[in-house]
């Protein structure tokens, strides 16, 4: 995973910090990660297509 990504905290993170989701697009590829779970290499992350994020937000109430 690049180190080159911009992450931002999602806008369904609260606002105490320290416990967020936070996610970085790319033209082909939607990084999600939990800003609490580091590891030795970084944060673990998720990798999915902009097609599965799209339904997935329109999926949440």
């Amino acid at each position: 995973m690049s180190t080159d990504l911009h992450w931002f905290k999602s806008s369904y993170s609260g606002g105490q910090g320290g416990e967020c989701v936070e996610v970085a697009l790319t033209p082909t590829t939607i990084h999600i990660r939990d800003s609490k779970t580091p590891t030795d290499h970084g944060q673990r992350a998720v990798q999915i297509t902009p097609t599965t994020w799209t339904t997935f937000l329109n999926s949440l109430p």
